[in-house]
């Protein structure tokens, strides 16, 4: 018996850390919706950081993707066809201007376009 948990103990610290990658998607759209939400109501967002309602759902979004949705994507779909699952953000209407990733080219810091 103790073998057994000896080696189910190995087994988890040697996959779950695994789980660390993937598409994240649970967390993502907690991040496109708190994006969404910024866009429409600064003030309003603010308050749900403070209160702490987002950072809360960022937590529990970052929760679930470790034990279900990166799990799943890695060792199901992503480790054995050798390509990554992607996710496709939410689009949203800036009505202020937009800020642009770093990783586009010619994308400046803190300069709206």
């Amino acid at each position: 018996m103790k073998k057994i948990l000896l080696l189910v103990a190995v087994m988890a610290a040697l996959l779950l850390p695994s789980c660390a990658a993937g598409p994240h998607q649970l967390q993502r759209t907690v991040d496109d919706w708190d994006h969404e939400l910024y866009v429409d109501s600064p003030l309003l967002n603010g308050v749900l950081y403070v209160i702490p309602v987002i950072p809360i759902a960022k937590y529990a979004a970052a929760i679930g993707d470790f034990l279900i949705v990166d799990a799943y994507s890695f060792w199901i779909e992503d480790l054995w066809d050798g390509k990554g699952t992607g996710f496709q953000h939410y689009e949203v209407t800036p009505t202020d201007g937009q800020l642009g990733s770093l990783l586009i080219d010619d994308a400046g810091f803190l300069s709206k376009q």
